[in-house]
């Protein structure tokens, strides 16, 4: 037996490193509603598998009274396990340590986790709780946010890259959650902000509080920085497993399938979708007709609300969906519902989720603000995204699809492998007042009592999906009742889709 003396040293270190910042600092946290890094990453993995790596690396930055703030781990804590049996690897900063800022050590620590699971092919998650760049290390620390970005952007679109934010994230640590496929927020502990309200005073003299400036409220609803915002930490840790579940480990993997309960509603359509084109309803209610049970997972929920993007199971297979929400702006396209279904529809690319997409959509958004904001170069990311997607794309017009905003909802020359249409959906440039107005307006000037019917029959002639199918636009006019049955059989028969792309180093999408 070896003389006990010997683990001595090896005991106090990792003690040292496993109470952080200390138990004074440890209780700080938890008064504030926040768990520590260490109880974070209990929560992420499943129970007993986590490993940590690095944990007795520590700052080697004498100046400024560090040497004697130093702890082993240096305020962030990394390492390996299993979520739902699968590998993932995972950084969590620790506030109680130097306030979870950024060293080089520190840097070092998570460029070599990110390192390790590109190598594995297995997703990482990175937990934010700092407060930016160490001052005391100067352009050591800087340096350290430039490797984790180029980390970031190499394994962009090879594994998922997810980013939780569970207390302040400022300054260029705002740039990797950025860069990441999912941002999560915990609800008035998570904060972003490239410069904070006392910054921002200085320079402009505006005057601002910490949660009007990058709370998880704003970035949810306003910037569309962050995807989901969850009340405490638990609930947070929960969802992130909860959207691991639907992809891959990797790009060359297939999304996980799970035994759910098949769900077929779609007889309900008829009374959740009106047949009078202007009515609006809540295109949710469609979606949860042919997902199985409880599946839908909606991503960007309370940002863009005329666009609805998130991620559901039919018969055990995920499955993207991306759709216009009449119940809000009419559905129409505009500058951000544009940049929210193009990310989407490129993340579910990259990770080999088929995409379905629901169609009712009038028009791309008209007026001022939208040219000013540059609704055509927004616009153009939706055409590209769905252009450029190579995994099967099915297509449904549910009721309208008009003008430039039909060409951009993956219509059947954009690429779309199937296209669909209810007896009752309208594909044309413009609805039929407008049409009529342009076209016959000679005639309405003649005999103005014969408006309405001239546009009754303009509606009948030409607002109905049988042209555009005799054209071959559409492959399908589909009873709804059919409507998760044909989705379904198209998913399956597209299941083995390739695509052999021209080669070239990349795309110059209009960013």
């Amino acid at each position: 037996m070896w003389d006990t003396s010997q683990y001595q040293e090896f005991y106090e270190l990792k003690e040292r490193s496993m109470q952080g910042g200390g138990q004074a600092k440890i209780e700080k946290q938890h008064s504030k509603g926040k768990l520590t890094a260490r109880e974070r990453l209990a929560l992420l993995f499943d129970e007993g598998t986590f490993v940590e790596i690095g944990g007795a690396i520590e700052s080697r930055i004498p100046d400024f009274g560090m040497d004697e703030k130093k702890v082993p781990g240096d305020g962030v804590v990394t390492g390996y396990g299993k979520i739902a049996g699968r590998l993932a690897f995972a950084s969590s900063e620790d506030f109680t340590v130097i306030g979870g800022t950024l060293g080089e050590a520190h840097a070092g620590k998570i460029c070599a986790i990110q390192d390790m699971a590109l190598e594995m092919m297995a997703p990482i998650i990175m937990i934010n709780d700092g407060g930016g760049a160490r001052i005391e290390e100067g352009v050591c620390s800087l340096s350290g946010y430039s490797g984790m970005f180029l980390r970031n952007t190499k394994a962009s679109g090879v594994i998922p890259q997810i980013a939780v934010i569970m207390g302040p994230c400022a300054g260029g640590a705002c740039y990797s959650p950025a860069i990441c496929d999912y941002v999560f927020m915990v609800q008035d502990s998570s904060h972003m902000f490239i410069t904070g309200p006392k910054v921002v005073k200085t320079v402009t003299g505006e005057t601002i509080t910490l949660n009007e400036l990058g709370s998880a409220e704003v970035h949810t609803t306003k910037s569309g920085v962050a995807h989901f915002a969850y009340p405490d930490d638990a609930s947070c840790l929960a969802a992130v497993r909860r959207l691991l579940g639907y992809l891959p480990g990797n790009a060359k993997q297939a999304p996980p399938v799970v035994n759910g309960t098949p769900v077929d509603r779609s007889w309900k359509i008829e009374q959740i979708v009106p047949q009078n084109q202007r009515k609006p309803y809540d295109v949710r209610r469609v979606i949860r007709t042919m997902v199985d049970e409880d599946s839908f997972f909606e991503i960007q929920a309370r940002w863009a609300r005329n666009a609805v993007v998130g991620l559901g199971r039919i018969d055990g297979k995920a499955v993207g969906f991306v759709a216009n929400q009449p119940d809000f702006m009419g559905g129409s396209l505009d500058y951000d519902c544009s940049d929210k279904m193009a990310r989407f529809i490129r993340s579910c690319d990259c990770f080999n989720i088929p995409l379905v997409v629901l169609i009712d959509v009038p028009a791309f958004l008209p007026g001022s603000r939208q040219e000013h904001n540059g609704i055509i170069r927004h616009g153009a990311k939706l055409l590209y995204a769905f252009s450029e997607a190579t995994v099967p794309k099915i297509s449904l017009i549910m009721r309208k699809a008009y003008g430039g905003a039909y060409i951009a909802m993956n219509s059947k020359r954009m690429g779309a492998d199937m296209v669909f249409a209810w007896p009752l959906a309208e594909i044309a440039v413009m609805g039929a007042e407008g049409a009529v107005e342009i076209m016959c307006k000679e005639a309405i000037a003649e005999a103005p009592e014969r408006r309405e019917q001239i546009i009754e029959d303009y509606k009948r002639q030409f607002l109905n999906p049988y042209l555009a199918a005799a054209r071959g636009y559409i492959d399908e006019v589909i009873e709804p009742a059919d409507t998760r049955k044909r989705i379904a059989a198209a998913l399956e028969m597209l299941a083995g889709k390739e695509c052999r792309p021209i080669p070239k180093k990349h795309g110059n999408i209009p960013l």
